[in-house]
C-alpha cells in the first residue's frame, strides 16, 4: 500500500468467484448471473464469504497485508468481522473494516449505469433487496470506519486512507 510501504494483496469477492458462482448459478437456475435469488443467499453466498476471508488469513500468515472488497453485511450485524477466531487471525493483526453507504436512490442509479448482468435480478427484485441494505447501528456500528460515497471529493477518501493507516 502506497500509504504505508506495505505489501498487500487485493480480495475481491467478484474476481474470486464470479466464475464459479456463474458456472454454478448457470446450472441450478439456468441464470449465470443471479447474485440475490434465495437460493444463492442460502446455498453459495456463505462458503464464498468464508472463503474470501480464508484467503485473506492465509495471506496475513504470510506476512502480506489484506484488502478485502465484498458487501459483507451479515458479517458486520453478526460483529463476525471483529471476532478474531472467527477470522482466523490472531491479536497482532490489525483489523480495518470500512462500510461503504450511498443514499438508496443513488446506489440504483449507480447500479443501472454500469449494466452489469449480475445486477438483473437485484434491479428486477429492488423491493426485497432494498431491505436488506442498511445502515450499521451503535452496536454493530462499533470500530466500524463508515464511509458515505454518495458524492466523495478527493479529500474525503484521503481523510479515508488517513482513517484506515492510523486507526
Amino acid at each position: 500500500m502506497t500509504a504505508t510501504s506495505s505489501a498487500f494483496c487485493l480480495l475481491d469477492k467478484d474476481t474470486l468467484y464470479g466464475g464459479y458462482s456463474a458456472a454454478a448459478m448457470g446450472l441450478l437456475t439456468n441464470d449465470p448471473n443471479d447474485r440475490d435469488s434465495p437460493l444463492f443467499l442460502q446455498h453459495l453466498r456463505d462458503p464464498e464469504y468464508r472463503g474470501l476471508i480464508d484467503t485473506a488469513r492465509d495471506n496475513l500468515e504470510l506476512g502480506i497485508g489484506a484488502l478485502v472488497v465484498a458487501p459483507l453485511s451479515r458479517e458486520v450485524r453478526e460483529r463476525k468481522l471483529f471476532d478474531r477466531a472467527w477470522l482466523g487471525v490472531s491479536d497482532d493483526v490489525n483489523i480495518r473494516v470500512v462500510w461503504v453507504t450511498t443514499a438508496e436512490e443513488t446506489a440504483r442509479q449507480r447500479i443501472l449505469e454500469r449494466g452489469d448482468p449480475n445486477d438483473a435480478y437485484k434491479l428486477a427484485h429492488w423491493d426485497e433487496y432494498r431491505q436488506r441494505r442498511f445502515v450499521p447501528g451503535a452496536e454493530s456500528g462499533v470500530d466500524l470506519l463508515m464511509f458515505d460515497n454518495t458524492a466523495p471529493g478527493v479529500q474525503d477518501y484521503d481523510a479515508l486512507l488517513a482513517r484506515i493507516v492510523d486507526a
